[in-house]
């Protein structure tokens, strides 16, 4: 009777689309995010992560901060022993630590509890395999469908084949002395102000800034599993700018609840957005002759004073679909080591497989003191043209019909020839709900408002 709710309850999901987004399975901890999903997708994730290991298969499950963390790593690792694998527990950790890990003690696989800058009540299940890279499309998809099969597909291992859990104490000091030998200069004479999001990055921040020299004043790092992400961090960087400027900081640091993104904050207490973040680094590692094929990775929303930017330093550079996933699948496929989103999701592929805000913030820091310049110097490389964005609710079974209507693609083509290569136009349906979302760039904001509505107006008339 309880499979048959699960399952009713799975494809009630399923309809509704992937189970699996772009960052894994999400919801609203205890309601769509259940523990009796964390336990199956904790037995068959290891099912179908191990099925070609020939020893006792070993899962590394960290979490971030949220009150529901334990609850679903509860069910995650009765789910991984059920199936006679090993679940490794890390505790809290930021996601890229535990894709380091997963690496670092040679598991098979890595699971981690978090749903990002969302929400406290929301809370999430993502998966690395065993050399730390997200899942691709075609294994999430052979989770989903087995999730759907009934209970006894799959035999449970009895007796001394059920496995067992492992806890790994102080397993973020491993992924501290990671991070710290991923620069070659230290930090001292740098004054670091520091917002932990009351999420993962609260001990692996302050710790490894402190190690290499720096001086830090550090805000939000007292997690209480209802504060995550509660007007702090990358999402809500304005008490870190006020902190900055109170305190005299050089820089500030905005992580998000599980520390895979970075926002920065500069000397006169600016936001400094990934766009930023890349630019910067991308003309460093050129001149030092360490960025790959001189060639960058962004997707489509990096704003056009990025390329701007880019052109003028020669360098290359490549745009994704949105998502970390589709970044890291182009880097790979061109050999790149450097790519990234706008939100501050950054990769640096010569050290790790994922986006990693601390890992960013360091390689940022090591470019001010090697070239001795303020960050506030550092980000005038590029000029950030005026972006506005307008929702069109529609129906959903019109998301994509915008591009087969006449009237709306002649719109268009006029506001792009209007635009020319000073602006764009960018139409994007959303992935979870009923709206296509109108962005434009351009130099004048007002401007660029009044089309963007106008645009949005007519994609909701007529399809809504």
């Amino acid at each position: 009777m309880l499979m048959n709710m699960y399952i009713q309850k799975v494809e009630r999901g399923l309809r509704m689309g992937r189970l699996f987004g772009t960052d894994g399975v999400r919801g609203i901890a205890n309601k769509e995010l259940d523990s009796m999903l964390a336990f199956n997708l904790g037995r068959i994730g290891a099912y179908v992560l191990t099925e070609e290991t020939h020893h006792k298969p070993r899962i590394a499950v960290g979490k971030d901060t949220r009150i529901s963390g334990d609850m679903l790593e509860s069910a995650l690792i009765a789910g991984i022993c059920s199936m006679g694998a090993e679940a490794v527990v890390l505790g809290v950790q930021p996601t890229p630590a535990v894709a380091y890990l997963t690496r670092h003690y040679g598991l098979d696989a890595g699971i981690v509890i978090s749903a990002s800058h969302n929400p406290f009540e929301y809370n999430g299940i993502k998966f690395f395999n065993n050399n730390g890279y997200k899942l691709s499309d075609e294994l999430e998809d052979k989770i989903e469908s087995l999730l759907m099969a009934e209970e006894n597909k799959i035999a449970n291992p009895i007796a001394e084949d059920i496995g067992k859990k492992l806890e790994i104490d102080n397993a973020v000091h491993a992924y501290i002395d990671f991070l710290k030998k991923t620069i070659d200069v230290n930090l001292r004479g740098l004054k670091i102000a520091i917002d932990c999001a009351n999420g993962a990055s609260y001990i692996a921040a302050p710790s490894v800034l402190a190690d290499l020299g720096a001086e830090i004043v550090v805000i939000n790092n007292k997690p209480d599993g209802k504060n995550i992400n509660v007007n702090c961090g990358s999402t809500y960087p304005q008490n870190l700018q006020r902190l900055v400027k109170e305190t005299g900081a050089h820089v500030g640091l905005a992580f998000d609840g599980d520390a895979d993104r970075l926002i920065a904050v500069d000397n006169r207490g600016e936001l400094v957005d990934g766009d930023h973040i890349m630019a910067i680094c991308a003309k460093h590692f050129k001149e030092k002759g360490k960025l790959k094929n001189d060639t960058i990775v962004t997707t489509v929303m990096s704003n056009m004073g990025f390329d701007i930017a880019m052109r003028r330093e020669k360098c290359g550079f490549v745009k994704t679909s949105v998502g970390d996933r589709y970044v890291l699948e182009e880097m790979i496929k061109g050999g790149y080591n450097l790519g990234g989103e706008q939100s501050g999701h950054i990769i640096f592929l010569d050290h790790n497989t994922t986006g990693d805000g601390l890992l960013t913030a360091l390689q940022l820091l090591a470019v001010i003191k090697e070239s001795g310049k303020k960050l506030s110097d550092l980000a005038a490389i590029m000029t950030e043209l005026p972006q506005v964005l307008v929702n069109a609710k529609i129906k959903n079974e019109n998301k994509n019909k915008y591009k087969e209507d006449a009237e709306i693609a002649a719109m268009i083509d006029q506001l792009e020839a209007k635009l020319k290569d000073r602006g764009r136009v960018l139409i994007r349906p959303s992935g979870t709900e009923p709206l296509v979302r109108v962005m434009l760039e351009g130099e004048n904001k007002a401007e660029i408002q009044k089309d963007a509505e106008a645009l949005a107006n007519l994609i909701q008339n007529k399809l809504g």
